[in-house]
């Protein structure tokens, strides 16, 4: 086995968010989802950004949020993920940078624009997006670093990766090497509308040990199965996943593996402003406990007070350091 190089090394969307407040009257008169992503074009994306109100740009995408998380706790990280050569796509590898990310993917230099996110907060904290995807469509097998992902405790794919063909291939890819040297695969299923897309593929990822571990949220793992039953779909989980853990916002989380399901409430909080990230900051911390080999329940912790930080203000990543913030709640690293 290669020496260890990373914690977690994740693949996904390298994506700008533009995040604005708005009402829900606005969410209706776009034709939008509340509280899903919906794929958009250039046409679109130039047209909700013209309605749209007063807004601010931050470095997001799942998977990358994820990352940034895992540094953020002290963790060794690295991001793959494909940005243009343009200015939102320096502002991406600039941040996730200063993050203490290693970011080696080489950016586009012609073709579509980075990708874009635009995020609208309505003033119950829910966020509903609408995702041009640009540049990130062309992350290719080819900008998978065969070494790096051998070198990592876990290989982090975001399921969002399953809508461009070229970035499918290039997941996996990443799980098979992965898997050749002894590795750890995670994937998280993004979002209920990205699992209806794509429901039979997940299902065989999970059933086949493709992934080793999943995370889901309620929404995502009733979608997965069909049922609007909890205990139903959890049961189901359990009997086809080796690892998963299914968050359920302030309800907490429920970690579930052949031995059996443990419950771990969610850290308290004094007001939800923006559910942005909150799972990307919970697989954060959870990624990290596991891979410092901490025990089911520890990573839970974790992750629920990274998640706890994130829905505390406007923006997917952390905005204080969660290493210390771990320290303060008595939570080993």
């Amino acid at each position: 086995m290669p020496d260890l190089k990373y914690d977690v090394l994740g693949i996904g969307n390298a994506i700008v968010d533009v995040i604005a407040r708005t009402e829900d009257d606005f969410l209706v008169q776009q034709k939008m989802h509340k509280g899903g992503m919906a794929l958009i074009d250039e046409p679109r994306a130039q047209s909700i950004y013209h309605a749209m109100g007063p807004a601010v740009e931050k470095s997001g995408g799942s998977a990358a949020n994820t990352i940034v998380g895992v540094a953020g706790f002290g963790g060794r990280a690295a991001f793959v993920g494909k940005v243009k050569d343009d200015k939102l796509g320096q502002a991406f590898a600039s941040d996730i940078r200063k993050a203490g990310v290693a970011f080696d993917t080489p950016p586009a230099k012609d073709g579509p624009a980075t990708a874009c996110c635009y995020v609208m907060v309505t003033p119950d904290g829910e966020r509903t997006m609408n995702t041009y995807l640009g540049a990130a469509q062309n992350l290719y097998p080819a900008d998978v670093d065969a070494g790096a992902i051998a070198a990592s405790a876990f290989t982090y794919l975001e399921g969002y990766l399953w809508d461009p063909p070229h970035a499918k291939e290039a997941f996996r890819k990443a799980a098979t090497i992965a898997h050749e040297a002894g590795r750890k695969v995670a994937l998280t299923l993004s979002d209920a509308f990205c699992v209806g897309r794509y429901r039979a593929e997940f299902v065989d990822l999970i059933k086949t040990g493709t992934v080793d571990l999943v995370f889901a949220n309620e929404s995502e793992l009733k979608s997965l199965y069909e049922t609007a039953d909890f205990d139903t779909a959890l049961a189901a989980l359990r009997a086809d996943a080796r690892l998963a853990v299914v968050t359920r916002s302030e309800k907490g989380c429920v970690v579930v593996s052949k031995d059996g399901a443990i419950e771990v409430p969610a850290a308290p909080i004094d007001k939800l402003v923006d559910a942005t990230g909150a799972g990307d900051l919970f697989a954060a911390g959870f990624l990290f406990g596991l891979a410092r080999g901490r025990d089911h329940k520890t990573a839970a912790q974790l992750g629920a007070l990274a998640a706890a930080e994130v829905i505390q203000h406007i923006g997917a990543r952390p905005e204080m350091s969660l290493k210390d913030l771990a320290r303060q709640n008595g939570l080993p690293l």
